[in-house]
């Protein structure tokens, strides 16, 4: 048996089955949530998702093959962004119907989070900073009307001899801005899959522009981590992170 440590839950490989414990109790509506959403939502994708069941004590799925994607091609590219575009052009309704976190929900629990930013970590920037910085935080606020993977990055998406053979870790998924999930791959990916997914997908301008300001967001996590568990390295870092994207 493998065991395998995330974020929200403990996992461990058996045989061909990877299982998986919510680590905290709000983790556990989410993780069940799954066992309706991905059966409805996978024959709609290009690409494999897990499709779990339920266990005593989480879930369960058939281990799906490759590792985490660490470079790629052109090729690879427009495999993400087929799966991209067709992931968000599912029908919302259906997917809070299925067990996805409903555009209401994931609001409020994003007002939560970006209230934090604003009176925890705005202060700590330089003065000249703040402005640009408040403007940042009300633009990633406003839209959501399509459902989203919500953590879409190259550590879930498994790769098999340079074509893409899972898309795993759907705990957050929820009605929300479909930028998000191009944040990475159009700001943070090898230019090849870049250039091969906005092909595929196609975004328009605002939505490029959004995509960018989720990249400017990303040194705040970790900022916001650091105030919470008292790493002032990582608070200094994520700060001049902050300001060499706004």
């Amino acid at each position: 048996m493998t065991i395998i440590e995330g974020w929200d839950s403990h996992a461990w490989i058996d045989g061909p089955w990877i299982h998986r414990s919510p680590r905290r109790p709000e983790v556990r509506p989410r993780l069940l949530a799954e066992v309706s959403l991905l059966p409805w939502l996978a024959p709609q994708l290009p690409l494999p998702v897990p499709v779990p069941e339920r266990t005593v004590d989480g879930v369960r799925h058939l281990l799906l093959p490759g590792t985490p994607l660490t470079g790629g091609d052109e090729a690879l590219g427009r495999e993400l962004g087929a799966f991209l575009k067709a992931l968000h052009a599912v029908d919302p309704a259906e997917a809070v119907a299925y067990g996805a976190v409903d555009a209401e929900t994931a609001s409020a629990a994003k007002a939560v989070e970006l209230h934090e930013f604003r009176t925890q970590i705005v202060p700590l920037l330089p003065t000249e900073a703040r402005a640009a910085a408040r403007e940042l935080l009300d633009r990633v606020a406003a839209v959501r009307n399509c459902l989203i993977h919500c953590d879409f990055g190259p550590d879930h998406i498994l790769i098999t001899d340079g074509r893409v053979t899972g898309i795993i870790d759907w705990t957050d998924a929820v009605i929300g801005d479909p930028a998000l999930d191009l944040c990475w791959i159009l700001n943070g990916a090898p230019k090849a899959v870049a250039a091969g997914a906005a092909e595929v997908y196609q975004p328009g301008p605002e939505l490029v522009e959004r995509a960018e300001d989720w990249a400017r967001l990303s040194p705040w996590y970790g900022v916001h981590r650091g105030l919470r568990l008292n790493l002032p390295d990582d608070v200094a870092n994520g700060l001049r992170g902050i300001v060499s994207l706004l």
